[in-house]
């Protein structure tokens, strides 16, 4: 029934459904798992768009899940062709372009985010900021709510924070970045990050879930130069249940496709849900029921022909007492984000900065 309405049945026997349709454009279902109750399915390839991740979404991931006959649904892996993938851009810079940027080649990325994330003016936020980066920090980003505000309006935190930028830079001799929060609707979104760029920005950080992949794709067909920061908030409302829903996973997949550059994918040890197996792999296939990839491990890092690996974020609640933890888990090859574990030292965002450094 799943393959059915996912392609080109429907409930009911229907005349118009030619043999010639059937015979080109049937889905397959090749494997069901009463032990672990995971099917795979396999679709035509001429049965998708190339480029349109929304009507993929709405092939797979669509009506299915709101049907009677089903009691629990969860889309837990999606395997594309080079056919399919080839029709996307992927990440104009991902991990060797952000590393080539900031001039780090093996340690991971630091970076911190500004607290409290709402209810500091612009100059207050820039000062944070500079703080943080005098004090080791390679990067710094708004929270995933912070965008235009009363109190601190885009434009004017985004000068006053790449400002203090330039000055940390001087002063450390170190290369620093900032990523603004350029969420919104998709053509106000285009105009902050043009923003962004007129004033040497280098970076954008964009709500990915919450503003949906169209309007993240258009920011990445933009080609406006700038390296993109994808905040997954929102991902729990789908990806949390173990039985409905969407798989993190997935979610990893389609940002790759649509080039994003980094991608918080959860830390295993802070505050945020995710085992070390889930943020290990990006949701890697969970069961033996899925074949594993020969190419490598990490979802993000697999070797797909043209799209760049995406750099994974590790972030919610981390601090440095587990870094060395994190990092046994999850290697070199990322960038931690420590809010609170940086702004809350006792002796303040500066000597925190200096904590997550050493």
């Amino acid at each position: 029934t799943i393959a059915c309405e996912s392609s080109i049945g429907t409930w009911t026997d229907i005349k118009t459904l030619s043999r010639s349709i059937i015979r080109k454009l049937k889905p397959h279902v090749f494997s069901i798992n009463q032990n672990t109750n995971i099917i795979k399915i396999a679709y035509p390839i001429n049965l998708f768009e190339r480029g349109n991740i929304p009507q993929l979404l709405s092939s797979i991931a669509g009506n299915i899940f709101g049907m009677k006959i089903l009691k629990s649904l969860r889309l837990e892996d999606i395997k594309f062709p080079p056919t399919y993938t080839s029709a996307f851009k992927g990440p104009k810079y991902g991990v060797r372009g952000v590393r080539n940027l900031l001039r780090i080649r093996e340690r991971p990325i630091l970076g911190t985010i500004v607290k409290p994330k709402l209810g500091l003016s612009a100059k207050q936020h820039a000062k944070v900021a500079y703080n943080a980066w005098v004090g080791g920090i390679d990067a710094v980003k708004d929270d995933e709510n912070l965008t235009s505000m009363a109190f601190n309006h885009f434009k004017d935190r985004v000068a006053a924070t790449l400002s203090k930028r330039d000055k940390a830079e001087k002063k450390t001799g170190e290369k620093k970045v900032y990523f603004p929060n350029v969420t919104a609707e998709t053509g106000e979104m285009i105009r902050r990050a043009e923003y962004v760029r007129r004033l040497g920005g280098e970076y954008i950080m964009v709500d990915i879930i919450t503003c949906g992949w169209s309007s993240v794709q258009a920011l990445r067909d933009a080609e406006l130069g700038l390296i993109i920061h994808a905040h997954r908030a929102g991902h729990g409302l789908f990806t949390e249940l173990r039985e409905q829903g969407m798989s993190m996973l997935v979610v990893a997949k389609l940002a790759r496709l649509v080039g994003v550059d980094q991608l918080h994918v959860g830390a295993i040890v802070g505050k945020m849900k995710g085992g070390a197996r889930e943020v290990e792999h990006i949701g890697e296939e969970i069961t033996d029921a899925f074949v594993k990839s020969s190419d490598s491990d990490h979802i993000l890092a697999q070797n797909w022909k043209g799209i760049e690996p995406v750099f994974p974020v590790c972030s919610g609640g981390l601090h440095p007492g587990l870094v060395g933890s994190l990092m046994k888990h999850m290697g070199h090859d990322i960038i931690i984000q420590a809010g609170g574990g940086i702004h809350g030292h006792p002796d303040g965002t500066t000597s925190g900065a200096r904590a997550m450094r050493q």
